[in-house]
């Protein structure tokens, strides 16, 4: 039998649920656990070859969920177990009997799910699970991309910048990181799927790998402007709902105008997409060295974020 901390009684007896504990209850739900537990248990240790055996499965992953949901390192997410009581209950933790996992423990299980390609895994499992909701429908695709940022600065031990990132110019701003290119479902905004690239890697590079081979239709910005892509789309049948861009001899009339309104507003929802990663799970910069390291944490990213965009669906 479980020991109760005074943390725990003083825990139960508060009024008030806090957002993050309503926030973590309605992941408990949506979630599809069974699922994802499943495609990471073959490669999973069983036991240990020194020391305490392994944690539970369930509990890493969890924990490597909350470290996506709430921008936390490895150290600050061995930190939040052991001060924050609705997240040690969310990975099924008690102070008092279980051992908590350190940052190394951490920082293994995501190296784990790097290795194997885990991560992009999940985020198709996620997507089938909403694909058999209803949520996840064929017929449309809109396109888009973001750039994250990655530290420009040479004060290191190399002496250099990231050699796999790039820098764009975009504007009059240079940024300097990588691009993240999604191609989201028209009816539902929820992306289906994710390339990741340098920043300096053009937008319309990447539209034939966003686009599934049943959609009838494409949108986006004026990035993705291009007469030769454009001939191929309507002559394989698919709507071209890309914004039309003005040049000097060739400015827009009115009927472009409206057009480019409202191609804008269908399109506009892939937009709430890199508004969750970013403002609500603090995404805005590479927290490693690389492109696959990133791309592995943006696939988790985007499994989570086309969840949270959809609970209010999958609880009802």
């Amino acid at each position: 039998m479980k020991q109760t901390t005074f943390a725990s009684l003083a825990f139960e007896r508060k009024k008030k649920q806090t957002r993050r504990e309503r926030f973590l209850a309605e992941m408990e739900k949506v979630v599809p656990w069974a699922a994802l537990l499943a495609v990471i248990e073959p490669h999973y240790p069983t036991t240990g070859r020194r020391g305490r055996p392994p944690m539970p499965l369930a509990t890493m992953l969890r924990i490597y969920f909350m470290q996506q949901w709430y921008a936390l390192s490895d150290p600050a997410m061995e930190d939040a177990l052991y001060e924050v009581e609705s997240m040690r209950r969310f990975a099924g933790l008690d102070l008092t009997d279980d051992a908590m996992p350190d940052e190394t423990t951490i920082l293994k299980f995501r190296h784990l799910l790097e290795k194997h390609a885990l991560t992009g895994q999940m985020m198709n499992i996620i997507n089938d699970t909403l694909e058999q909701r209803g949520l996840l429908l064929k017929g449309g695709t809109m396109v888009d991309a973001t750039i994250i940022h990655a530290p420009p600065s040479t004060k290191n031990q190399e002496r250099k910048r990231d050699p796999e990132m790039h820098q764009t110019k975009k504007g009059n701003q240079w940024y300097f990181g990588m691009k993240v290119h999604v191609g989201a479902d028209v009816n539902s905004g929820l992306v289906h799927t994710v390339s990741v690239t340098p920043a300096n890697v053009s937008d319309i590079n990447q539209l034939p790998h966003l686009v599934r081979e049943d959609d009838r239709a494409v949108f986006g910005d004026k990035g993705y402007v291009n007469n030769k892509l454009k001939r191929v789309a309507r002559k394989a049948g698919l709507f071209w709902g890309v914004s039309l861009k003005a040049s000097k001899q060739h400015p827009l009339t009115e009927a472009n105008k409206r057009f480019n309104h409202k191609m804008s507003s269908i399109r506009a929802r892939v937009e709430h997409v890199f508004r969750v990663i970013k403002r609500q799970f603090g995404y805005t910069k590479v927290r490693y060295k690389g492109i696959a390291k990133n791309a592995a944490q943006v696939f988790s990213l985007i499994g989570l974020t086309n969840l949270y965009l959809a609970r209010r669906a999958l609880m009802s």
